[in-house]
């Protein structure tokens, strides 16, 4: 199409020649540019101010201004939806705008806004599947999951988790996520289809054995989390004779970790950690809807809807203040506090190791002293009352502890911890 009557000549060559200059363009004229030149040639130029307008509203001087982040990104999907159906990149660029504009949504509150978003993504990657730009039929739908969960929809994001884990499977060996059937098998759960999730989580367990006992290629740690939180849904399901057996197989890869440690080097793999943790206090948090939405836990911390992040750490000062209320409590009344106090300091000690998660080298330091305060309380439960629920709930932080000594590189106590669960459940 012809745009010249409709455009200044004089900025379309002024453009032109800023970007055929020989200094480094801005972001800023970058956007300026691509903005004149993407009237008289679009096919060229929209997909290049799609992707500099995506960098523009990461740029540092806006880090700590949501509302220019938000215009900049939804200027980026306004400009990416306007790309030609024939781009074969069309797909993908569009999925990243609206990626990055649902997430200065979410951001902002905007909760409404941010959900249809997640649903264009899903229905730009159909559309993309379609037409043979992206490999796989649920591209984009992640975010969608995510907001579905939170919205306390578990039945749906269900639903669609398991779309996404079957799509993998489909694409062939090795392209399932370890992070889309946990999803899965969390909100199978959350829907009461316990046996259902008990199934899908033994296929990571599964997984991660053989990768283990084949090339070595899944660390001990994370086959230790895994196995230790299928215990819990094990015994959950009333299933006991069979959590003891992971419990078990648990003991035996914390053995060679104490004698060992691990078979070669990893990096940093704390999410696999603290996913796992946050998922296994589920039950103590308050349930999601879409008035008052909630973390969908077993999703990794990053996944989650950032208005959702900033409220779950705004509430960690009230709650350590419940937890000083019940200490305090507890010194009088040991047996009317007790049970509560152990109960939210675990619910802390969770919020916790989320918050030091991207701090893998100082996660010892700042956490040790709040899972040991955990095991003390604990242990004075055990001993004021001593019935099987309150060693239940010392079995249940000595686990943490243990885990978390896992994350830590600590195997040797983390051995010790766990040697004394399988002691305490019998």
């Amino acid at each position: 199409m012809d745009h010249a009557d409709k455009v200044d000549q004089d900025a379309v060559l002024r453009a032109r020649t800023m970007l055929l200059g020989s200094g480094r363009l801005s972001l800023g004229h970058q956007v300026e540019a691509y903005r004149m030149l993407s009237v008289v040639s679009p096919l060229t130029y929209l997909p290049k101010l799609t992707q500099a307008l995506l960098s523009y509203g990461y740029e540092p001087e806006v880090r700590d201004l949501p509302e220019v982040r938000l215009a900049r990104h939804a200027e980026a999907a306004v400009t990416a939806r306007r790309v030609d159906a024939g781009e074969p990149k069309r797909t993908e660029l569009l999925v990243r705008a609206l990626s990055a504009y649902r997430y200065e949504l979410y951001a902002v509150g905007r909760r409404a806004e941010g959900f249809a978003v997640c649903e264009e993504m899903a229905e730009a990657g159909r559309w993309g599947f379609a037409h043979g730009q992206v490999s796989s039929s649920v591209y984009g739908h992640g975010p969608l999951a995510a907001v579905l969960a939170e919205d306390g929809r578990h039945q749906e994001a269900a639903e669609l988790c398991g779309k996404m884990v079957r799509a993998a499977r489909s694409e062939g060996p090795g392209k399932v996520s370890f992070w889309a059937t946990v999803a899965w098998a969390a909100e199978l759960d959350a829907t009461g289809r316990h046996d259902a999730a008990l199934e899908v989580f033994a296929e990571i367990v599964d997984g991660s054995r053989t990768e283990v006992d084949g090339e070595g290629s899944s660390p001990l740690a994370i086959v230790v989390w895994q196995l230790v939180h299928q215990a819990g849904m094990l015994d959950a399901a009333g299933r006991h004779v069979e959590a003891r057996e992971a419990r078990q197989d648990a003991l035996a890869f914390l053995s060679e970790l104490d004698r060992t440690g691990e078979r070669r080097s990893w990096s940093n793999i704390l999410s696999w950690w603290t996913t796992l943790y946050a998922l296994s206090g589920r039950s103590a948090e308050p349930v999601g809807r879409p008035s008052a939405p909630a973390p969908p836990f077993g999703l990794p911390f990053l996944d989650w809807s950032p208005d959702i992040k900033q409220t779950y750490f705004e509430n960690l000062p009230a709650l350590e203040e419940q937890v000083a209320d019940l200490r305090k409590a507890a010194t009088s009344d040991p047996r009317e506090n007790l049970p509560a106090l152990v109960a939210q300091h675990r619910r802390l000690t969770i919020r916790s190791a989320l918050y030091w998660e991207k701090r893998s080298h100082r996660i010892l330091k700042q956490l040790r002293p709040v899972f040991n305060e955990g095991v003390v309380l604990a242990r004075q439960l055990a001993d004021a009352v001593g019935t099987d629920q309150s060693r239940e709930a010392l079995g249940q932080v000595l686990t943490d502890r243990s885990m978390f000594l896992v994350a830590a590189k600590q195997y040797g106590e983390a051995y010790d911890d766990y040697l004394e669960v399988l002691d305490l459940l019998g």
